[in-house]
This record gives structure tokens, C-alpha cells and sequence, in this order.
């Protein structure tokens, strides 16, 4: 009878052992281990403080994207956001312009959040609308294997795409969208890369 038990625990426990061990990729104090946009500094594109990343524009309402430095071929990505002020059109960039979404779409109009834009929206992610935390932080996780992407909202999935024109290396990258004003929060911000 000692032996199931016993059993159990060491299965529970290998299981843990392969799960993919997330690690921050942004410190909480600075922009380390990111590529910062050109006149960063003059405009505070993206502030670090207080373990929070900070996405503002400023008044020439000019986007950009701060990619990692590093580049990744299957990964997990986790991370929390929050609205802030103004149209809030974000995203998390896999690899090259494919994107997965986080606001409004400058195109659509409405919330698209984690929903894939591939030049287009092939898909919409699912159940968003009643997951999605207008006035408080929000959980994400994007799971990229090869060009099938996974998403989670506030720990439900939303959308699970395979992409046609995505490629199978690349840094990620956090989206200023241009011509909008607009602040969003990013906190908490891990991948882990995949076997």
C-alpha cells in the first residue's frame, strides 16, 4: 500500500522537473538584455521602475519595438499587463511582425487582444470579452512552437494558430503602436526556451 504512494510523489515530482523553468527576461530596473529604440532616452518610450515596463508615447505619437536581444526558436513566454491610458494598441511581437495582439485594433476598431495579426487578423481569440480585466492586471501566456501559436488570457486559452508567414527564429519584441496615444504596463515579463 506504501508503494502507490511513493509512486505517485516520484512521478509528480519528474513531472515538475520537465517543465519548462521560466526565467526573467526583464530585470524590473532597466532595459538590459533589450534593444532600445533610437531617441529612447529623449522621448521615455519605455521606462523601467518599481519592477514595472512602462509603454508611453509622446507627443510626436511615433511607434516602435523593443525587441530582445536575444534570439529564440520555440519558447514560452509569460507575462502580466494593464491598460493605461488612452487607445491601448500593444502587442508581443514572435520572431519577426507576426503578433500576438494586446488592445484595440487600429483597423477593427475593438479589443483583439490575443488575437494573432499577421498583416491581417486570420483568427480571433476566444472568449476574451469576459476574461479580459479592463481596470487591473492581466496574465498572459504565448506558447510558440515552430509557427503554431498558443494563448492564454488570465489562465484560460484563447486561441491556438498555426501561422503562414512566421519564421523559425527571431527575437521578441514589445509593440508601441504609432499615431495613437496611449500607455500600457508590462511586469513580470519570462520565457523559457523549449526542447
Amino acid at each position: 500500500m506504501r508503494i502507490a504512494p511513493l509512486f505517485l510523489l516520484a512521478a509528480l515530482v519528474s513531472a515538475r522537473a520537465d517543465e519548462p523553468q521560466l526565467r526573467p527576461i526583464f530585470s524590473g530596473t532597466d532595459l538590459t538584455g533589450w534593444k532600445v529604440p533610437d531617441g529612447n532616452a529623449e522621448k521615455g518610450w519605455y521606462k523601467a521602475a518599481d519592477g514595472i515596463l512602462k509603454v508611453q508615447s509622446d507627443p510626436t505619437l511615433k511607434g516602435s519595438i523593443l525587441w530582445t536581444e536575444k534570439s529564440y526558436r520555440d519558447f514560452i513566454m509569460s507575462f502580466d499587463f494593464k491598460f493605461g491610458a488612452g487607445i491601448v494598441d500593444s502587442g508581443i511581437h514572435i520572431r519577426n511582425s507576426d503578433q500576438i495582439q494586446i488592445g484595440i485594433s487600429g483597423s477593427l476598431k475593438r479589443d483583439m487582444t490575443g488575437s494573432p495579426y499577421v498583416g491581417k487578423y486570420p483568427v480571433e481569440a476566444k472568449g476574451v470579452a469576459a476574461l479580459l480585466k479592463a481596470d487591473d492586471w492581466n496574465s498572459m501566456k504565448i506558447e510558440a512552437r515552430g509557427l503554431r501559436y498558443q494563448v492564454w488570457l488570465n489562465g484560460q486559452q484563447v486561441l491556438d494558430y498555426t501561422s503562414q508567414s512566421g519564421i523559425p527564429e527571431g527575437p521578441v519584441g514589445i509593440q508601441l503602436h504609432g499615431n495613437k496615444e496611449m500607455a500600457i504596463d508590462y511586469r513580470e515579463i519570462k520565457l523559457a526556451e523549449l526542447p
